[in-house]
Protein backbone atom coordinates (compact mmCIF):
# COMPACT_ATOMS: atom_id res chain seq x y z
CA UNK A 1 0.00 0.00 0.00
CA UNK A 2 3.01 2.39 1.03
CA UNK A 3 4.35 2.44 -2.88
CA UNK A 4 0.64 3.01 -4.27
CA UNK A 5 0.17 5.76 -2.13
CA UNK A 6 4.06 7.30 -3.02
CA UNK A 7 2.65 6.12 -6.93
CA UNK A 8 -0.35 8.28 -6.75
CA UNK A 9 1.90 11.51 -5.25
CA UNK A 10 4.71 10.79 -7.59
CA UNK A 11 1.92 11.67 -10.69
CA UNK A 12 0.12 14.21 -8.47
CA UNK A 13 3.52 16.09 -8.48
CA UNK A 14 4.74 15.76 -11.61
CA UNK A 15 1.87 17.28 -12.74
CA UNK A 16 1.97 20.26 -10.13
CA UNK A 17 4.97 20.64 -11.92
CA UNK A 18 3.76 20.27 -15.70
CA UNK A 19 1.45 22.89 -14.68
CA UNK A 20 4.05 25.49 -13.45
CA UNK A 21 6.31 24.71 -16.12
CA UNK A 22 3.35 26.42 -18.50
CA UNK A 23 4.33 30.18 -17.20
CA UNK A 24 8.18 29.50 -16.99
CA UNK A 25 8.25 27.97 -20.04
CA UNK A 26 6.33 30.75 -21.39
CA UNK A 27 9.41 32.78 -20.78
CA UNK A 28 12.10 31.72 -22.22
CA UNK A 29 10.79 30.08 -25.48
CA UNK A 30 10.53 31.65 -28.24
CA UNK A 31 12.01 34.84 -26.82
CA UNK A 32 15.42 33.25 -26.21
CA UNK A 33 15.45 30.17 -27.44
CA UNK A 34 13.79 28.32 -30.18
CA UNK A 35 10.91 25.39 -29.07
CA UNK A 36 13.48 22.62 -31.02
CA UNK A 37 16.45 24.22 -29.75
CA UNK A 38 14.60 24.29 -26.36
CA UNK A 39 13.88 20.41 -26.90
CA UNK A 40 17.61 19.33 -27.74
CA UNK A 41 18.53 21.05 -24.52
CA UNK A 42 16.09 19.42 -22.38
CA UNK A 43 16.53 15.89 -23.76
CA UNK A 44 19.91 15.84 -24.17
CA UNK A 45 20.67 17.72 -20.34
CA UNK A 46 18.01 15.19 -19.02
CA UNK A 47 19.51 11.87 -20.99
CA UNK A 48 22.84 12.98 -19.32
CA UNK A 49 21.12 13.36 -15.82
CA UNK A 50 19.71 9.72 -16.34
CA UNK A 51 23.04 8.58 -17.74
CA UNK A 52 25.26 9.59 -14.66
CA UNK A 53 22.72 8.54 -11.83
CA UNK A 54 21.83 4.96 -13.74
CA UNK A 55 25.32 4.83 -13.89
CA UNK A 56 26.16 5.30 -9.86
CA UNK A 57 23.25 3.80 -8.41
CA UNK A 58 21.14 1.50 -10.49
CA UNK A 59 23.77 -0.67 -13.07
CA UNK A 60 21.14 -2.27 -14.50
CA UNK A 61 21.39 -3.64 -18.50
CA UNK A 62 18.32 -4.60 -20.84
CA UNK A 63 17.54 -7.71 -22.53
CA UNK A 64 18.15 -7.37 -26.18
CA UNK A 65 14.34 -8.44 -26.93
CA UNK A 66 13.46 -5.11 -25.31
CA UNK A 67 15.67 -2.63 -27.31
CA UNK A 68 12.87 -1.95 -30.30
CA UNK A 69 9.99 -1.37 -27.47
CA UNK A 70 12.98 1.33 -25.80
CA UNK A 71 13.27 2.85 -29.54
CA UNK A 72 9.51 2.67 -29.45
CA UNK A 73 9.54 4.93 -26.02
CA UNK A 74 12.81 7.17 -27.21
CA UNK A 75 10.06 7.59 -30.91
CA UNK A 76 6.88 8.49 -29.24
CA UNK A 77 6.94 9.92 -25.35
CA UNK A 78 10.19 11.81 -26.22
CA UNK A 79 10.75 12.67 -29.52
CA UNK A 80 7.44 13.31 -31.26
CA UNK A 81 5.78 13.92 -27.42
CA UNK A 82 8.20 16.75 -27.29
CA UNK A 83 9.18 18.28 -30.17
CA UNK A 84 5.19 18.44 -31.83
CA UNK A 85 3.96 20.16 -28.32
CA UNK A 86 6.08 22.88 -28.05
CA UNK A 87 6.34 23.26 -31.92
CA UNK A 88 2.53 22.96 -31.90
CA UNK A 89 2.56 25.80 -28.74
CA UNK A 90 4.38 28.25 -30.50
CA UNK A 91 2.02 28.16 -33.79
CA UNK A 92 -1.22 28.06 -31.39
CA UNK A 93 -2.64 29.92 -28.58
CA UNK A 94 -1.84 28.37 -25.13
CA UNK A 95 -5.24 27.70 -24.52
CA UNK A 96 -6.06 25.81 -27.10
CA UNK A 97 -3.11 23.68 -26.32
CA UNK A 98 -4.60 23.43 -22.91
CA UNK A 99 -7.75 22.04 -23.97
CA UNK A 100 -6.76 19.88 -26.85
CA UNK A 101 -4.00 18.44 -24.26
CA UNK A 102 -6.97 17.58 -22.25
CA UNK A 103 -7.84 14.51 -24.75
CA UNK A 104 -4.99 12.98 -23.84
CA UNK A 105 -7.17 10.46 -20.94
CA UNK A 106 -9.71 9.71 -23.35
CA UNK A 107 -6.79 8.86 -26.02
CA UNK A 108 -5.06 6.57 -23.98
CA UNK A 109 -8.18 4.90 -22.69
CA UNK A 110 -9.61 3.89 -26.02
CA UNK A 111 -5.72 3.14 -27.18
CA UNK A 112 -6.23 0.68 -24.34
CA UNK A 113 -9.20 -0.88 -24.44
CA UNK A 114 -7.96 -1.60 -28.37
CA UNK A 115 -4.93 -3.18 -27.45
CA UNK A 116 -6.53 -5.29 -24.77
CA UNK A 117 -4.40 -3.60 -22.18
CA UNK A 118 -7.19 -2.42 -19.75
CA UNK A 119 -10.66 -3.23 -18.94
CA UNK A 120 -13.07 -0.06 -19.07
CA UNK A 121 -15.47 0.14 -15.81
CA UNK A 122 -18.25 3.00 -15.11
CA UNK A 123 -16.22 4.22 -12.29
CA UNK A 124 -13.32 5.06 -15.11
CA UNK A 125 -15.40 6.86 -17.76
CA UNK A 126 -17.29 8.58 -15.04
CA UNK A 127 -13.74 9.63 -13.44
CA UNK A 128 -12.30 10.87 -17.14
CA UNK A 129 -15.86 12.63 -17.53
CA UNK A 130 -15.94 14.36 -14.14
CA UNK A 131 -11.92 15.68 -14.72
CA UNK A 132 -12.25 16.67 -18.00
CA UNK A 133 -15.38 18.88 -17.18
CA UNK A 134 -13.55 20.59 -14.41
CA UNK A 135 -10.28 20.96 -16.60
CA UNK A 136 -12.20 22.43 -19.39
CA UNK A 137 -13.81 24.62 -16.82
CA UNK A 138 -11.18 26.08 -15.43
CA UNK A 139 -9.28 26.69 -18.66
CA UNK A 140 -12.01 28.41 -20.04
CA UNK A 141 -13.15 30.97 -16.86
CA UNK A 142 -12.59 34.20 -18.06
CA UNK A 143 -10.37 33.03 -21.47
CA UNK A 144 -11.36 33.05 -25.11
CA UNK A 145 -11.19 29.75 -27.19
CA UNK A 146 -10.32 30.44 -30.85
CA UNK A 147 -10.37 27.90 -33.72
CA UNK A 148 -9.15 28.92 -36.70
CA UNK A 149 -7.34 28.43 -40.29
CA UNK A 150 -3.93 30.24 -38.41
CA UNK A 151 -4.53 27.88 -35.26
CA UNK A 152 -5.28 24.61 -37.09
CA UNK A 153 -2.03 23.30 -37.27
CA UNK A 154 -0.02 24.19 -34.16
CA UNK A 155 -4.06 22.16 -32.45
CA UNK A 156 -3.22 19.68 -34.74
CA UNK A 157 0.53 19.28 -33.77
CA UNK A 158 -0.47 19.51 -29.84
CA UNK A 159 -3.14 16.84 -30.43
CA UNK A 160 -0.64 14.12 -31.96
CA UNK A 161 1.58 15.11 -29.00
CA UNK A 162 -1.23 13.96 -27.10
CA UNK A 163 -1.37 10.74 -28.97
CA UNK A 164 1.79 10.40 -28.92
CA UNK A 165 2.29 10.40 -25.09
CA UNK A 166 -0.85 8.44 -24.64
CA UNK A 167 0.83 5.36 -26.62
CA UNK A 168 4.11 5.94 -24.56
CA UNK A 169 2.20 5.51 -21.55
CA UNK A 170 0.79 1.81 -22.66
CA UNK A 171 4.15 0.40 -24.19
CA UNK A 172 6.18 1.71 -21.20
CA UNK A 173 4.04 0.04 -18.99
CA UNK A 174 5.54 -3.51 -19.63
CA UNK A 175 9.35 -2.62 -19.82
CA UNK A 176 8.75 -0.37 -16.12
CA UNK A 177 7.31 -3.35 -14.38
CA UNK A 178 10.53 -5.18 -15.44
CA UNK A 179 13.22 -3.07 -15.01
CA UNK A 180 13.80 0.28 -12.50
CA UNK A 181 12.32 3.38 -13.96
CA UNK A 182 15.35 5.02 -14.23
CA UNK A 183 16.59 2.22 -16.87
CA UNK A 184 13.62 2.83 -19.12
CA UNK A 185 14.07 6.67 -18.77
CA UNK A 186 18.36 6.87 -19.72
CA UNK A 187 17.61 4.51 -22.52
CA UNK A 188 14.83 6.72 -23.65
CA UNK A 189 16.41 10.22 -23.56
CA UNK A 190 19.60 8.81 -24.90
CA UNK A 191 17.99 6.93 -28.08
CA UNK A 192 15.29 9.96 -28.18
CA UNK A 193 18.41 12.46 -27.90
CA UNK A 194 19.74 11.01 -31.55
CA UNK A 195 16.30 11.68 -32.99
CA UNK A 196 15.82 15.18 -32.03
CA UNK A 197 19.36 16.30 -32.78
CA UNK A 198 18.83 17.16 -36.14
CA UNK A 199 15.73 19.13 -35.61
CA UNK A 200 17.47 21.14 -32.42
CA UNK A 201 20.94 21.66 -33.57
CA UNK A 202 20.15 24.35 -35.92
CA UNK A 203 17.82 26.25 -33.78
CA UNK A 204 20.49 25.94 -31.04
CA UNK A 205 23.47 27.36 -33.11
CA UNK A 206 21.00 30.37 -33.02
CA UNK A 207 20.68 31.26 -29.34
CA UNK A 208 22.71 34.43 -28.12
CA UNK A 209 23.84 33.26 -25.11
CA UNK A 210 25.69 36.79 -23.98
CA UNK A 211 22.53 38.73 -24.68
CA UNK A 212 20.39 36.04 -22.07
CA UNK A 213 19.32 37.81 -19.06
CA UNK A 214 20.47 35.95 -16.36
CA UNK A 215 16.82 35.36 -14.62
CA UNK A 216 16.32 33.21 -17.69
CA UNK A 217 19.33 30.37 -16.68
CA UNK A 218 16.82 29.49 -13.95
CA UNK A 219 14.07 29.06 -15.49
CA UNK A 220 15.73 26.97 -18.17
CA UNK A 221 17.23 25.03 -15.35
CA UNK A 222 13.31 24.33 -14.19
CA UNK A 223 12.23 23.07 -17.34
CA UNK A 224 15.24 20.53 -17.34
CA UNK A 225 15.95 19.61 -14.22
CA UNK A 226 12.23 19.97 -13.02
CA UNK A 227 10.16 19.46 -15.86
CA UNK A 228 12.06 16.67 -17.62
CA UNK A 229 14.36 14.72 -15.71
CA UNK A 230 12.35 14.87 -11.88
CA UNK A 231 8.51 14.84 -13.89
CA UNK A 232 9.43 11.92 -16.16
CA UNK A 233 10.66 9.67 -13.55
CA UNK A 234 7.79 10.58 -11.14
CA UNK A 235 5.15 9.96 -14.00
CA UNK A 236 7.19 6.06 -14.64
CA UNK A 237 7.04 5.41 -11.06
CA UNK A 238 3.53 6.02 -10.87
CA UNK A 239 3.23 3.71 -14.35
CA UNK A 240 5.13 0.92 -13.01
CA UNK A 241 2.18 0.79 -9.92
CA UNK A 242 -0.47 2.14 -11.30
CA UNK A 243 -2.82 1.87 -14.39
CA UNK A 244 -1.95 3.87 -17.55
CA UNK A 245 -5.74 5.56 -17.76
CA UNK A 246 -5.35 6.42 -14.39
CA UNK A 247 -1.80 8.08 -14.79
CA UNK A 248 -2.99 9.76 -17.62
CA UNK A 249 -6.26 11.43 -15.71
CA UNK A 250 -3.73 13.41 -13.31
CA UNK A 251 -3.30 15.80 -16.43
CA UNK A 252 -6.78 17.52 -15.41
CA UNK A 253 -5.06 18.54 -12.22
CA UNK A 254 -2.35 20.54 -14.68
CA UNK A 255 -4.76 23.44 -15.24
CA UNK A 256 -5.36 23.82 -11.79
CA UNK A 257 -2.02 24.24 -10.34
CA UNK A 258 -1.14 26.90 -13.70
CA UNK A 259 -4.02 29.20 -12.85
CA UNK A 260 -2.70 29.29 -9.47
CA UNK A 261 0.86 29.92 -10.58
CA UNK A 262 -0.34 32.90 -13.30
CA UNK A 263 -2.34 34.15 -10.76
CA UNK A 264 0.60 33.92 -8.36
CA UNK A 265 2.48 36.49 -11.11
CA UNK A 266 -0.29 38.68 -11.28
CA UNK A 267 -1.27 38.81 -8.33
CA UNK A 268 -4.73 37.91 -8.51
CA UNK A 269 -7.32 35.34 -6.13
CA UNK A 270 -8.61 32.17 -7.26
CA UNK A 271 -12.51 32.43 -7.34
CA UNK A 272 -15.34 29.99 -6.31
CA UNK A 273 -15.48 28.28 -9.50
CA UNK A 274 -12.24 27.97 -9.64
CA UNK A 275 -12.70 25.42 -6.36
CA UNK A 276 -15.17 24.44 -7.39
CA UNK A 277 -13.72 23.52 -10.89
CA UNK A 278 -10.77 22.08 -8.73
CA UNK A 279 -13.25 19.30 -6.71
CA UNK A 280 -14.47 18.33 -9.84
CA UNK A 281 -11.49 17.73 -11.26
CA UNK A 282 -9.79 15.74 -7.79
CA UNK A 283 -13.13 13.75 -7.48
CA UNK A 284 -12.52 12.57 -11.36
CA UNK A 285 -9.38 11.35 -10.28
CA UNK A 286 -9.98 9.73 -7.05
CA UNK A 287 -13.30 8.20 -9.48
CA UNK A 288 -11.25 6.81 -12.01
CA UNK A 289 -8.76 4.91 -10.00
CA UNK A 290 -11.73 3.34 -7.92
CA UNK A 291 -11.58 0.59 -10.75
CA UNK A 292 -8.48 -0.55 -9.96
CA UNK A 293 -8.86 -0.04 -6.28
CA UNK A 294 -7.39 3.22 -5.50
CA UNK A 295 -4.52 1.56 -2.53
CA UNK A 296 -4.31 -1.64 -4.65
CA UNK A 297 -1.52 -2.60 -7.41
CA UNK A 298 -2.88 -2.70 -10.66
CA UNK A 299 -2.08 -5.98 -12.01
CA UNK A 300 -3.13 -5.36 -15.85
Amino acid sequence: MRKIVLAHLAVLTANIIYGINFSIAKDVMPAFIGPFAFILIRVVSAAILFLIIHLFFIKQKVARKHLFLLMQCALFGVAINQLLFFKGLSLTQPINAALVMCTNPIQVVLLSAMLGKEKMGWHKWAGIIMGLTGAISIILFGKKYSLNNQTFLGDAMVFTNALAYAYFMIIAKPLLKEYHPLTVMKYSFLIGSIMVLPFGLPEFLEINWQQMPQNIYPKIAFVVIGTTFIAYIFNSFGLRYLSSSVVSVYIYAQPVFATLMSMYKLQGNPGWLHGLAALLIFSGIYLASRSDGFLKKETG
